[in-house]
């Protein structure tokens, strides 16, 4: 994204579903909103998928970032949302609806050195069984909430399991989404 400004139909789209993430770090809507429509992002977005048991999470292979969710940069002209679902789609073969509420905003740096980012993870859910087809170079594996892996936010394996068991106890209530 960089050298384009993000415009204002995908800042007001950031920062919409920024106002309804269930957990804010790091002071991401104010940083978004500061930097405003002309800034040249970057933007990312990813997904934290679910297996319908709650108990599995769905991740890739990245080269130097461990196992992460499917995710990436946001493109020109599309919405974090938009970029989660493609990247989804490119990442895992997956073709799927996200939650209305995004399960963490955040500005964060990918890599060390790189400039922050701000960032967008959604959330799904979805029969494990559902072949999945991988992108080259990036296998994508189910792990159990339960189990550590090597991924490059280490915060983020306890955001997903609370909000594994947000949604394990919504759905008992009558709705997910």
């Amino acid at each position: 994204m960089t050298g384009t400004a993000i415009g204002q139909r995908v800042l007001d789209s950031a920062m919409a579903d920024a106002g309804l993430a269930v957990v804010e770090l790091d002071g991401a809507r104010r940083w978004l909103a500061a930097a405003g429509p002309e800034t040249a992002g970057p933007l990312a977005a990813e997904v934290w998928v679910f297996d319908e048991t709650m108990s599995r999470i769905l991740l890739v292979g990245h080269r130097w970032r461990g196992l992460v969710p499917p995710g990436g940069r946001v493109e020109p002209g599309e919405t974090p949302r938009e970029a989660a679902r493609r990247e989804l789609l490119e990442e895992t073969g997956l073709r799927m609806e996200l939650f209305r509420e995004p399960a963490l905003a955040t500005v964060r740096s990918y890599r060390p050195g790189a400039a922050v980012t701000f960032g967008l993870s959604y959330a799904a859910v979805v029969d494990a069984e559902v072949p999945l087809d991988a992108e080259d170079g990036q296998p994508v594996t189910w792990r159990s909430l339960e189990e550590d892996w090597d991924g490059c936010f280490s915060g983020d394996r306890e955001r997903m399991r609370r909000h594994a068991a947000r949604i394990a106890s919504r759905s008992r209530g009558g709705s997910r989404r």
